[in-house]
């Protein structure tokens, strides 16, 4: 099972590394890992998509909790959130087809942000699921490049 941890931690050189050495070391899988600056410049919020058992969870924010540059760790993974990733898409198109991709792009909500004789990059957010059913619908036009984030997530305003 996949779980969302917050990580808020100083916004040093190195700590990426400590954070991620921690995991290494310990042999958990980091499913996907985000990192960005919070409103405040001297802290960072990591969410960590981390695969194991509640048993694991439990060990892995011990150890995180031992680290002097962690401030706090939320398991989002039973709470309430708004979580979403970014994916960049570029697919291959023709003159037949683009028409095609259009309209799928559109429908999934997503836009095109550069395009080529051959070729449209699309970008899209949403959820997991939303991202790979768009991925799964662009397949059969061929997708020539696709790179995208790992998820990011806020606990809803209710939670607080």
């Amino acid at each position: 099972m996949l779980h969302t941890l917050a990580v808020v931690v100083e916004n040093d050189p190195g700590v990426l590394a400590r954070v991620s050495g921690l995991f290494s070391r310990r042999g958990y899988n980091i499913y996907s890992l985000t990192v960005c600056q919070t409103e405040n410049p001297e802290l960072s919020v990591m969410t960590i998509v981390v695969e194991g058992d509640s048993q694991v969870i439990e060990q892995v924010t011990k150890q995180l909790h031992k680290l002097v540059v962690v401030h706090k760790v939320t398991n989002l993974s039973n709470e309430a959130v708004v979580d979403r990733e970014l994916a960049l898409i570029r697919v291959k198109t023709k003159a037949e087809t683009r028409l095609e991709v259009l309209q799928i792009t559109d429908i999934f909500r997503g836009r095109v942000v550069d395009m080529g004789r051959n070729s449209l990059t699309i970008e899209l957010t949403g959820d997991e699921d939303k991202i790979n059913a768009f991925i799964k619908a662009m397949r059969i036009y061929g997708i020539q490049e696709l790179v995208r984030t790992g998820k990011i997530a806020i606990a809803r305003a209710d939670n607080n």
